[in-house]
């Protein structure tokens, strides 16, 4: 019964958030990474941290997009000390991410936050990546899981001069992990593989929820190095529509879902709130419009965690 009260309380009837851009401290000097950044919640974040004089680097596949996005934010941000930089990076070919990622360590020395935002939602069925793979968990986790690490000899080094909890990696699940998802959020075929479960929607699911594992797997790892590694769940917003949503879906999503802004939200306390940092709370997941709440038994106290990682590890292999 709490669990389910929570998942009410992920939708609806949603407290004000906490942080924003009008109460986020001054950013200048801080560097963050935006996957996705210039379209929907990513695009709202980019700007929120250009407008507080942040460096943001916004990857994507599309340097038009960026540069429409760019115009946009800096149009808004007239006064904003900060950059912002374009990464290009396709997250469904595996061979795009470590020249990404080494283009970008060749320009910065420091990396404050990884936003893993960007996403493939309720692709068809038969849909894959460049390797081969579902292109929900090709996209969502694997992609995801290579740019990070790369990107983890910049992140150790941020690390190693920052205060405590400062230095973060977040990866966007979401609320439909805990109610579409196999149990434990993933189901594995006898060779290890995670299986194609047939319909958009739960390979989405499924995806999310191996997002939040993959989140706690790299906390593991990287916690003593003063890395957090925070899951979140953005929200019900109108910028998560398919082109495969049924119309009941499209219809719903009109009436309930909320502005990109919120979601923005959502992730500015996932990456810079100081109440992500403290005791106890490095391992939460963070929900609408920041705050911490609950995911289902199955997918908290899932032990798949290790399997996926393994599985990843093994994908990723030759792109490293």
């Amino acid at each position: 019964m709490a669990y389910a009260l929570d998942i009410f309380r992920q939708c609806f009837f949603i407290p004000k958030p906490i942080l924003t851009e009008t109460n986020l401290p001054d950013q200048i000097g801080r560097i963050a990474i935006v996957t996705g950044g210039y379209s929907g919640a990513g695009k709202e974040l980019s700007r929120i941290l250009h407008k507080c004089n942040a460096s943001v680097y916004i990857a994507g596949r599309s340097q038009a997009k960026y540069d429409e996005a760019a115009a946009s934010i800096k149009e808004a941000c007239p006064r904003s000390k900060g950059r912002l930089a374009f990464l290009n990076l396709d997250l469904s070919d595996l061979s795009t991410i470590k020249p990404a990622a080494e283009a970008f360590m060749r320009q910065e020395k420091e990396l404050h936050v990884l936003k893993n935002n960007a996403g493939a939602i309720q692709t068809p069925v038969r849909s894959r990546t460049k390797q081969g793979i579902e292109l929900q968990m090709g996209t969502n986790v694997l992609g995801h899981l290579l740019f990070t690490k790369h990107l983890e000899p910049v992140l150790r080094r941020t690390a190693q001069n920052a205060p405590p909890g400062r230095v973060r990696v977040t990866w966007a699940s979401s609320i439909i992990a805990s109610m579409k998802a196999p149990e434990g959020g993933i189901a594995f075929s006898a060779d290890g593989t995670p299986k194609v479960l047939g319909d958009p929607v739960s390979d989405y699911a499924q995806s999310k929820a191996a997002n939040y594992l993959l989140a706690r797997e790299f906390s593991k790892r990287l916690h003593a190095d003063g890395i957090l590694s925070v899951a979140f769940n953005p929200g019900q917003l109108a910028t998560q529509s398919s082109p495969n949503d049924s119309w009941t879906l499209k219809v719903a999503t009109r009436i309930f879902a909320y502005e990109a802004v919120c979601g923005a939200y959502v992730e500015l306390f996932a990456g810079w709130a100081n109440e992500v940092g403290e005791a106890g709370n490095e391992n939460q997941f963070v929900v609408p419009w920041g705050r911490f709440g609950a995911l289902s038994d199955g997918l908290k106290n899932s032990e798949k965690g290790e399997e996926l990682w393994n599985w990843c590890e093994q994908q990723c292999q030759p792109f490293l």
